[in-house]
C-alpha cells in the first residue's frame, strides 16, 4: 500500500491540478443539446472554455452568468435569471447546466433558492428546458471531483424508481479520466455481447471529433435526458474509476439498481474482470473476437516487458488516472518512483508505489530525478526537458498533439496499444550508436588518410584520434 501524503508548500509551482466547475462543465459537454454554465467571473468560463478548445481541437459551448464587483456583493440571482432566459431564447436548450465556482460559493449564492424563484416566476418561458445545478468550488478539490459531483446531480435530479427493468441494457457511469476513445470501445465490448449500454456522459458521441451536418449552438451528441431517466431500468450500473462510487451509490438507493464499480479498465486482469460480469449478466461466452484480442494483448505484454522493466518512471495525474497508468507500468515490470496526484482518492492506497504525493508539477520534477520516463499532460514538457528524459502526455490539456480524444487505454486493445506506446518511447529515445562510440587508433586513421595523421591542435586533447602536432605517425606497409 502506498503512503499518501499531501504537499505543504504555500502555493503550487507548475500546477499539476484542474479545478471542479471545469470537471463538472466536461461532464456536462457529453450530455445531448445541453448548454453547460459557470456561476462565477467571466474569466473563469474563458479559462475553462481555451482550455477544452485547445485539448479537442473542437467548438465547445459553455456560457456564463458574467459576475461583477456589485452582482458578487449583492448576489447572483439577477444573472442567473438573464442568463437562463437568454440562453433559452437563442439555443432553445434542453438542459442548462450550471456549476458554481469558486466566486460564488465564497459568497455563498443559494442557488437553489434562485432557480425556484426564478421557475415560479417564469416556468412558462422556460418550459421544455431543464436546469441542473451543481456546487462545485474550485477552492478545494480537482477536475475529477467536479465530473464525479455532475454526475450525481444527474443521477439524482433525473434518476427515478421505475417498476419493471429493461433486460440487456447496462448503465455506464465512466470516469472523467476516460477519453471519447475509451467509451468507444467499451461500448463495443458490452455490445460484443448482445447488451445494449446506456453511458451518462457519452462524450464519445459529442467530443470525438466528427463534423457535424448542421451548426448547433448547444452540444451536439451525448446521452438524453431520457438517457439519464433510464438508467433506474437498466439491469446492471457499471461505474469506472473510484470516483463514481458515490453516484453508483446514489442511483442503487434511490432505484434499487444493481452496480458494479471497476477501479480501472487497463490491464488484463481488469478487463477479464468486466469480460467475465458480461458473460454472466448475457449468458453467453465471450465472442471469439475477443479471445483473439486477448490474446493479442499477451503477446505484446511479452514483447514490452523487455523495454519497459527495471525502468524508473513518474507518473502525475488525477488519481483514477494514476492508478490505471502505474499499475499497467508496474505490471510490466517497471518501477513507480515518484507518483503524484491532485486530490485525495480511497484508490490512492492502492498505488504501487511506496508513496503518493498530493501536490503540483514542481514536485513530480523532483520526484523524477532519474527516472527514465515522465507520464503527466502537456504542462510537463518543460519539467521533461529539463531532467532529459521522454514526456509521455496523458490525460487533459494535451495542446501541443492531435487526437487526444482518440487515445486509447481501456480494454483489451487499449491496454496492448498503451503497451506499444510506452515501449516505442523508450526505444526512439535510445541513444544511437554512431562512429564516436568505436573511436579508431590513431594509425587506423592514419591509414585510412593515405598518408601521416594530420595534426591535432588541441594536442589531441579533443578526441577526434589525431596526434599531437609533433607527432608522426609512420604508414604502415600493406600486407
Amino acid at each position: 500500500m502506498a503512503a499518501v501524503r499531501e504537499s505543504k508548500k504555500a502555493c503550487a509551482v507548475n500546477p499539476l491540478k484542474m479545478s471542479q466547475p471545469l470537471g463538472a462543465c466536461y461532464a456536462f459537454l457529453g450530455l445531448h443539446n445541453t448548454m453547460p454554465m459557470m456561476h462565477g467571473s467571466q474569466g473563469c468560463t474563458s479559462f475553462g472554455l481555451v482550455l477544452l478548445v485547445r485539448h479537442f481541437k473542437e467548438a465547445i459551448p459553455m456560457q456564463t452568468t458574467a459576475m461583477n464587483e456589485v452582482s458578487t456583493i449583492l448576489g447572483g440571482m439577477d444573472n442567473i435569471e438573464q442568463a437562463l432566459l437568454n440562453i433559452k431564447k437563442r439555443a432553445n436548450p434542453a438542459l442548462i447546466a450550471i456549476a458554481s465556482t469558486g466566486l460564488t460559493e465564497t459568497k455563498g449564492d443559494d442557488v437553489e433558492g434562485y432557480l425556484r424563484l426564478i421557475r415560479a416566476k417564469h416556468g412558462e418561458t422556460l418550459a421544455g428546458t431543464e436546469v441542473v445545478y451543481v456546487s462545485t468550488p474550485d477552492y478545494v478539490g480537482a477536475f475529477q471531483d467536479g465530473w464525479a459531483a455532475a454526475v450525481k446531480a444527474l443521477v439524482d435530479a433525473f434518476a427515478e424508481p421505475v417498476t419493471q427493468r429493461v433486460t440487456g441494457r447496462i448503465g455506464v457511469l465512466p470516469g472523467a479520466h476516460l477519453t471519447p476513445a475509451d467509451l468507444e470501445e467499451l461500448r463495443e465490448l458490452i455490445e460484443a455481447f448482445g447488451l445494449l449500454a446506456v453511458m451518462v456522459p457519452d462524450i464519445s458521441r459529442s467530443l470525438d471529433g466528427h463534423i457535424p451536418d448542421d451548426f448547433t449552438p448547444t452540444t451536439l451528441g451525448g446521452a438524453t435526458l431520457d438517457d439519464i431517466r433510464g438508467l433506474a431500468a437498466c439491469e446492471h450500473v457499471i461505474g469506472v474509476g473510484e470516483q463514481m462510487r458515490p453516484a453508483l451509490d446514489s442511483l442503487a438507493a434511490r432505484a434499487g439498481v444493481p452496480v458494479t464499480l471497476f477501479e480501472r479498465l487497463c490491464g488484463l486482469g481488469a478487463v477479464d474482470a468486466l469480460v467475465a460480469l458480461l458473460m454472466r449478466l448475457s449468458g453467453k461466452p465471450a465472442p471469439a473476437r475477443l479471445k483473439r484480442q486477448r490474446g493479442q494483448l499477451q503477446d505484446a505484454m511479452l514483447d514490452g516487458h523487455f523495454h519497459l522493466g527495471g525502468k524508473r518512471v513518474a507518473v502525475g495525474a488525477e488519481p483514477d488516472l494514476l492508478f490505471a497508468l502505474a499499475s499497467v507500468c508496474h505490471e510490466m515490470g517497471a518501477e513507480v518512483a515518484a507518483a503524484v496526484t491532485t486530490t485525495h482518492s480511497p484508490v490512492l492506497e492502492k498505488v504501487p508505489a511506496l508513496e503518493v504525493l498530493i501536490g503540483d508539477l514542481e514536485d513530480l520534477e523532483l520526484g523524477a530525478v532519474g527516472c527514465d520516463l515522465l507520464l503527466t499532460h502537456a504542462h510537463g514538457r518543460q519539467s521533461a526537458t529539463r531532467l532529459g528524459i521522454p514526456l509521455f502526455r496523458v490525460g487533459i490539456p494535451q495542446f501541443d498533439r492531435i487526437g487526444a480524444a482518440h487515445q486509447l487505454s481501456i480494454g483489451y486493445r487499449g491496454t496492448r496499444d498503451l503497451i506499444f506506446q510506452l515501449a516505442n518511447t523508450f526505444i526512439a529515445n535510445m541513444h544511437a550508436h554512431g562512429p564516436e562510440d568505436w573511436p579508431l587508433p590513431v594509425e587506423a586513421l592514419a591509414a585510412a588518410r593515405g598518408g601521416t595523421a594530420g595534426a591535432c591542435n588541441a594536442g589531441g586533447r579533443c578526441g577526434c584520434g589525431s596526434p599531437a602536432e609533433d607527432t608522426v605517425v609512420p604508414i604502415l606497409p600493406a600486407c
